[in-house]
């Protein structure tokens, strides 16, 4: 039996139902809440259906916006948050395979049936503790099924972004396909393409911000949608790596072991840099001759060809600016923590403090455990230990030391006018703070005297 939160927005929910309920209207908890109240989960929001139209719902609350009135949705805000009130309703003539152009009112068992999946059809009365379910949601919830509602192709015909959907429901519950919903998937997943980009990087947003993530990534592709809608790193599919330093299997395999090595929570920039990592190798792949292990495949410069095809791959997502600089960064980035041995201390230092060197290391820690050296299971993760040392040592010293001297303490001590030089004394001044060989102003002016004598032609 269904558990019934105690939340004050759950109460504030049961109360429009109810003052629906006085006007002799129905009025049920809908979609997606009844499944997550169902299956034990704690529910976002609280859609509300009915059959009061929106004119009478917004009569009956005093705060309202008729945001989708035209879909006969209302939202009523409360005290403790907004609720979709949506009247019962039917819907014909999908002419963008997304929106209806046609709506118009029906029993709840109708609009039962035009919703997406048998789970999400499934309403709820609030008081009487009254399940109502006209499409056997509760069995495919109990068999852990994803199955649309009705004639499958329908179902997809009339909203193309159901395509994403199931996927991302079959996998963040844990659920199977039905056969003839799998097939219908696999048959019409060229329709996709329909689809907003804007939605679409919703949907993947979605899928990655889960730890179900790579099994999402594998179904897109084995159901035909990735190659619509990333085709980038379907690409990545049977592209050999050399075997000794991958023995994971070729690119794309490593992609999604990456993908299951990253922790259950992750912020969204770093799943889609994990994703994207690799995504130049399949246009830098070459077989060169390697001293040690013979011709092998190589895949020279892909790290800044990756971020040049993750710049074009967020661009045509509409990825925002912020989210785009970072992603790029990240996959630009992912191979230097192999030079940061030999970096000098204040280098590695001043890269430790990078706001993005955290999301980083687990870029790092991801791709190095998803990376088997010559037998499964055995990974290399010394560079990853060295940066995370670093990085470690460096939260735990102060703030980043604020310059002891000033381009105009450099042009007056050294005589020099403004140009180029005085930022290139300014460098070897903070290096040489940050590997604490000076501490204080007096003496990084008595540096700065020593650094013309040794190099006589820096102050030149």
């Amino acid at each position: 039996m269904l558990k019934e939160p105690k939340t004050k927005k759950y109460l504030e929910a049961v109360k429009i139902i109810t003052r629906l309920q006085k006007e002799n209207h129905q009025a049920y908890l809908a979609g997606g809440c009844v499944r997550d109240l169902l299956t034990n989960k704690k529910p976002k929001d609280f859609d509300i259906s009915t059959s009061a139209k929106p004119e009478e719902i917004q009569a009956l609350f005093p705060k309202t916006k008729a945001v989708g009135k035209a879909f006969g949705v209302i939202l009523v805000v409360g005290q403790y948050g907004t609720f979709e009130v949506a009247t019962f309703r039917g819907e014909k003539d999908y002419q963008d395979g997304r929106r209806p152009s046609k709506v118009f009112w029906v029993d709840a068992q109708k609009d039962a049936q035009r919703r997406d999946f048998t789970i999400n059809g499934i309403f709820y009365v609030p008081i009487k503790k009254k399940i109502i379910d006209f499409v056997g949601g509760q069995k495919d919830l109990s068999s852990k099924v994803i199955r649309f509602i009705g004639i499958p192709a329908k179902r997809i015909q009339e909203d193309h972004l159901r395509l994403l959907r199931a996927v991302r429901f079959k996998n963040v519950l844990g659920f199977n396909f039905e056969r003839e919903t799998e097939k219908a998937i696999r048959q019409y997943s060229h329709l996709i393409t329909s689809v907003s980009q804007e939605r679409i990087k919703e949907e993947l947003d979605k899928m990655l911000a889960h730890p179900s993530r790579a099994e999402s990534i594998r179904d897109l592709s084995r159901l035909g949608l990735l190659k619509e809608i990333l085709p980038e790193v379907e690409q990545m599919k049977g592209v050999e790596q050399p075997p000794h330093f991958h023995a994971e299997g070729d690119v794309f395999e490593h992609t999604l072991l990456a993908l299951e090595k990253l922790p259950s929570r992750v912020k969204i920039e770093v799943a889609w840099a994990i994703l994207l990592h690799d995504v130049g190798k399949p246009v830098t792949f070459q077989i060169r001759n390697h001293p040690t292990y013979g011709p092998r495949p190589t895949f020279y410069g892909h790290s800044e060809v990756g971020a040049e095809i993750t710049e074009k791959i967020c661009q045509r997502l509409r990825f925002s600016k912020k989210e785009k600089e970072k992603i790029v960064f990240l996959v630009r980035q992912h191979l230097r923590h192999k030079d940061i041995q030999q970096m000098k201390l204040s280098r590695q230092r001043k890269w430790a403090q990078h706001p993005w060197f955290s999301d980083l290391l687990l870029l790092w820690k991801a791709d190095a455990e998803a990376s088997y050296l010559g037998e499964k299971g055995r990974v290399d993760l010394t560079l990853y230990r060295f940066a995370q040392k670093i990085y470690q040592e460096e939260q735990q010293r102060p703030k980043p030391p604020k310059p002891l001297i000033t381009g105009y303490d450099v042009m007056k001590y050294c005589h020099l006018a403004p140009g180029p030089l005085i930022g290139k004394i300014l460098k070897q001044i903070e290096e040489a703070q940050l590997e604490e060989k000076i501490r204080t102003k007096k003496e990084a002016l008595e540096y700065l005297k020593s650094l013309g004598s040794k190099e006589k032609n820096i102050l030149k």
